[in-house]
């Protein structure tokens, strides 16, 4: 769990990323660029001008998180809308030099992020980072440099941003002994407003939207189960009916009344008496019956004799009676003038003409 919740953690950064710089195309923003000095100082001016007029550059304070001087009306409304980039200044910034796995190159921010506290003085949810480009170095590994500073550092600089109506506010820095041609590290980037002056917050959306997609997944299966047991309910309740119709069709048809049914199942039933009466022809004189039961077409006789395996051959014999077997042993107690057999034998409906 732990794995997929940073996957999902690193899908949200990448599809807010995504959406910020789809915003960037389709609303171009004027730029302007804070350069940070000695003592809280700054120095403002403008990257790319919209049509309209230039500014010419301001310096200020910054003192609880608003400037001294205030700003000009002219710059207050060039600010608001606009994108404004710091340029930090590199002693206020820890540098760290770190090289991970090749294969790691997807995942830096991840990997960074899970060792934040580790490589600076701060946690992850105290933190706010950027790197350089990764280069590769010897046994397969690749290079970066790790720029880093603490959430609280910054905040003056987000309540100038937000207290100016920027659209959003980046931080930047350039790394020492990188060169002059080398490009700032961006350590934060946070988007403030839309084009309507309304708080974007992107994350918040993109969760919001996979709960409501759980949540109408959800209630799909519930609902798609329910009509599927009041199909299932309404199928066998018509089932029911059907057979019952057929029923009573059967009954209504011709030969299908109730003295015509009757007449059939006394023709096709054994009856007890004639039963006993084939009994009594198959089984020899020396044979006693003691108990005799019927039940539909299967017949079991309990008796005495004095050789039980021959009534078995016998009865097989007898056209009335099929598939004789002993349906438990064959006892004989010292009291019993001979062997106590329990057959059991399925009948013939017919026993001739009589019948």
């Amino acid at each position: 769990m732990p794995e997929l919740k940073d996957l999902f953690g690193e899908w949200i950064v990448a599809v807010d990323a995504a959406i910020r710089a789809a915003v960037v195309r389709m609303v171009p923003r004027r730029r302007i660029l804070f350069v940070e000095g000695d003592g809280n100082s700054f120095t403002a001016h403008v990257t790319s001008a919209r049509k309209g007029g230039f500014l010419p550059q301001t310096s200020f304070r910054l003192v609880q998180g608003r400037p001294e001087p205030a700003l000009s009306s002219a710059w207050r409304a060039a600010l608001r809308g606009s994108r404004i980039d710091i340029l930090m200044r590199p002693d206020e910034v820890l540098f760290r030099a770190v090289d991970f796995p090749r294969q790691a190159a997807d995942f830096l921010d991840g990997m960074i992020r899970a060792q934040i506290d580790r490589l600076t003085p701060w946690t992850a949810g105290e933190a706010v980072f950027g790197t350089t480009p990764p280069v590769p170095i010897a046994n397969e590994r690749i290079a970066l440099t790790l720029a880093a500073t603490s959430k609280q550092k910054i905040q003056p600089l987000l309540k100038l941003a937000a207290d100016s109506g920027a659209a959003s506010v980046a931080g930047l820095v350039n790394v020492p002994e990188a060169g002059h041609e080398a490009e700032p590290v961006r350590v934060f980037d946070n988007p403030l407003t839309n084009a309507g002056g309304v708080a974007i917050d992107a994350p918040r959306l993109l969760r919001l939207t996979l709960l409501g997609a759980g949540l109408a997944a959800v209630a799909s299966l519930a609902i798609s189960a329910y009509a599927g047991n009041t199909l299932d309910a309404e199928q066998q309740e018509l089932q029911h009916r059907i057979a019952q119709r057929r029923a009573a069709l059967r009954i209504d048809q011709p030969g299908g009344s109730a003295e015509t049914m009757l007449a059939k199942r006394k023709q096709t039933s054994p009856s007890s008496v004639m039963v006993l009466e084939a009994i009594s022809r198959v089984l020899p004189d020396s044979t006693y019956v003691t108990e005799l039961r019927v039940e539909g077409d299967k017949m079991q006789v309990v008796g005495l004799t004095q050789d039980a395996p021959s009534l078995i051959r016998l009865m097989e014999q007898s056209p009335q009676f099929t598939r004789a077997t002993f349906f438990a042993p064959t006892t004989r107690d010292q009291n019993d003038p001979g062997q106590r057999f329990h057959i059991e034998a399925h009948i013939t409906p017919y026993f001739g003409s009589g019948s």
